[in-house]
């Protein structure tokens, strides 16, 4: 039976300009091979605090809205990673470098226990960006280092990112294990560098690389560039702490003695100040410790429906269908490319 004029004009591909023939027919056509994604993912409830009990099942992921199945899981304390270490060295760094310093290399011996499944590596960034360490198991390369830094010139911020995904000796089987990891210890402001923060971020996006920082912004100073180390963390999945925020928060006396300096409790130059300053440092740095060395890992192959599968980046959502709405928080990174996954 032969069908209406209605169907057979409904059955008929629509006419295109010719101009969207040709753009269609230079998209890019997805790999039938696809790496896997990797997601570290951080889970807390409405007040701050770490979910650490969540298995397998608890967890649904959607690569552009479509369900994944998981294929690797992991909730162990101790994932190999490789950390790159960034330090800004510029002037923004001088008034608390000493704290900072010890800052740092505390993390160092906490991120890399003389274990060859923990690696890292430092890079200082001024005027330029350098790698001062290659990727190492040994923490004291890095430390040693650490303790002949001094700050001083601009910032190039981008530029390390850069150098950190590109330029230092790979260990055998990143992204995956071990994942790969960066810490930004300044305050986000760039001044020196080649790159852009968005064509950084698409790097450190198509090479699965997470980025955590510590601010080293001043409490009461002018903080401009603190949309930039946010967009920096949140872009890749990880976070920004300010450990110089309000270091006074939890000082007995605070905005109750007023004094010439202002209206706080600790005075500039007196232990109390040196010592609150010094704890509210080494705070940040063991909660982002801990964050690092707590969270969930999940693993997928991706699985494209038409419509997607010639998108150059994916949208990627985590979602625990098992606890209830406005209940908790997911980190981790919101997208990725497909096509270039962990290069």
């Amino acid at each position: 039976m032969q069908g209406s004029p209605q169907q057979a004009q409904q059955s008929q591909p629509p006419v295109q300009p010719p101009a969207q023939q040709q753009q269609q027919q230079t998209l890019p056509t997805i790999r039938t091979t696809v790496t896997e994604v990797i997601l570290p993912v951080t889970v807390t409830d409405d007040k701050g605090r770490f979910i650490d009990n969540l298995e397998q099942k608890d967890f649904r992921i959607l690569d552009e809205g479509r369900v994944q199945r998981i294929k690797f899981f992991s909730h162990d304390p101790r994932q190999p990673t490789v950390i790159g270490f960034l330090v800004d060295m510029s002037n923004n760094s001088t008034i608390h470098w000493q704290n900072y310093k010890d800052a740092v290399k505390e993390m160092v011996w906490g991120l890399l226990p003389n274990d060859k499944n923990y690696t890292g590596y430092l890079i200082s960034f001024s005027n330029t960006a350098e790698l001062l360490v290659n990727t190492t198991w040994d923490p004291d390369k890095l430390t040693a280092q650490v303790d002949r830094m001094k700050p001083g010139g601009g910032a190039a911020l981008f530029d390390a990112v850069k150098r950190a995904c590109t330029d230092r000796q790979l260990i055998p089987g990143e992204p995956y294990q071990p994942r790969r990891i960066i810490v930004v210890f300044g305050n986000g402001h760039d001044s020196a560098s080649e790159y852009t923060i968005d064509q950084v971020i698409e790097l450190a996006q198509q090479k699965l690389v997470t980025i955590y920082a510590v601010s080293t912004a001043a409490y009461g100073m002018e903080d401009p560039d603190r949309d930039q180390l946010e967009k920096l963390t949140h872009s890749t999945g990880g976070r920004v702490w300010y450990p110089l925020d309000n270091p006074y928060s939890e000082v007995s006396g605070f905005l109750s003695q007023p004094s010439d300096e202002g209206n706080y409790a600790l005075h500039v130059g007196t232990g109390g100040y040196a010592a609150a300053i010094n704890s509210a440092i080494y705070k940040s740095v063991g909660e982002l410790e801990g964050e690092i060395t707590t969270q969930y890992i999940l693993r997928y192959s991706p699985e494209f429906d038409a419509l997607s599968a010639n998108k150059e980046k994916h949208r990627i959502k985590v979602e625990i269908p098992t606890l209830p709405q406005g209940y908790y928080k997911v980190s981790t990174r919101p997208d990725y490319y497909p096509n270039r996954i962990g290069q």
